[in-house]
């Protein structure tokens, strides 16, 4: 089944339309959607090398875009569309954990959630909601998050082919890694807020 998934996802990526679903997926991972787009960026970075730099820009243009939607959404919508996303995400009493955080590291404190695996939605509607600054919001963001889409997809186009053949060997330990990754992300975000 692994393998199935694999291959699958490595079809998509040398799709043609594979540009787009990386733009949907990083659009709504920024604010709602929970699989991070690292699942397609890596994959299609593997697929065709020498578009890291597209690839990367596509990431960070389109989550940018998706994060802006969740600022909306904290903003104006916080009731009916941030609210029960945060609570999908069971983050929905963080919010004064959040604003300590952001009162103690200011843009900080959102530039080290856009990098890190930390569910970003939660920042954007949480932006959204306090009414962060949208120029400091804006500029944290796209720093943030271009670091991480393009160390990932520079460290992919760098040493591409030994980790393709290193995951390929491993796939049911690389899947398992992962798995625990994210929900062990989850949980210490719960932890920690």
């Amino acid at each position: 089944m692994l393998r199935k998934l694999y291959d699958w996802a490595f079809d998509v990526a040398r799709h043609r339309h594979a540009p787009w679903a990386l733009a949907g997926v990083s659009f709504a991972e920024s604010s709602v959607f929970p699989i991070p787009p690292d699942a397609l960026l890596i994959p299609m970075v593997l697929s065709q090398r020498r578009k890291w730099i597209f690839y990367a820009s596509i990431c960070l243009i389109a989550s940018i875009l998706g994060a802006y939607l969740g600022y909306f959404f904290g903003s104006f919508l916080y009731d009916s569309i941030g609210k029960p996303v945060l609570e999908f995400y069971g983050m929905q009493d963080a919010f004064q954990q959040i604003k300590d955080w952001n009162d103690k590291w200011g843009g900080w404190g959102i530039l080290l959630a856009a990098v890190t695996p930390f569910p970003y939605k939660v920042i954007t509607i949480f932006s959204g909601f306090t009414h962060i600054s949208l120029v400091q919001f804006t500029i944290v963001s796209v720093i943030g998050r271009g670091l991480r889409f393009f160390v990932v997809a520079g460290l992919i186009y760098v040493f591409g082919e030994p980790i393709r053949e290193f995951i390929e060997k491993r796939l049911g330990l690389m899947f398992t890694i992962a798995m625990v990754l994210l929900i062990g992300g989850f949980v210490i975000v719960k932890f920690l807020f």
